[in-house]
């Protein structure tokens, strides 16, 4: 990350439960990525968030326009 570059916000909606596959149903990142976090540089957090929208997507929780 450079200098210039502000670390990217978490995800995090406060709505902290993990479902039967460890993934938060508030952020939909796994228990490992949520510890993981804060020692991320921002090309892993974004990859991070990739993730999270496609479980967002994959599992329902997010309505994309037909």
């Amino acid at each position: 990350m450079n200098d210039a570059e502000k670390p990217l916000r978490s995800p995090c909606v406060q709505v902290c439960a993990l479902d039967e596959q460890d993934i938060c149903i508030g952020c939909q990142r796994t228990a490992g990525e949520i510890t993981r976090w804060g020692r991320m540089d921002n090309a892993e957090r974004r990859l991070v968030l990739q993730r999270c929208l496609e479980r967002a997507r994959a599992s329902g929780h997010l309505l994309t326009p037909s």
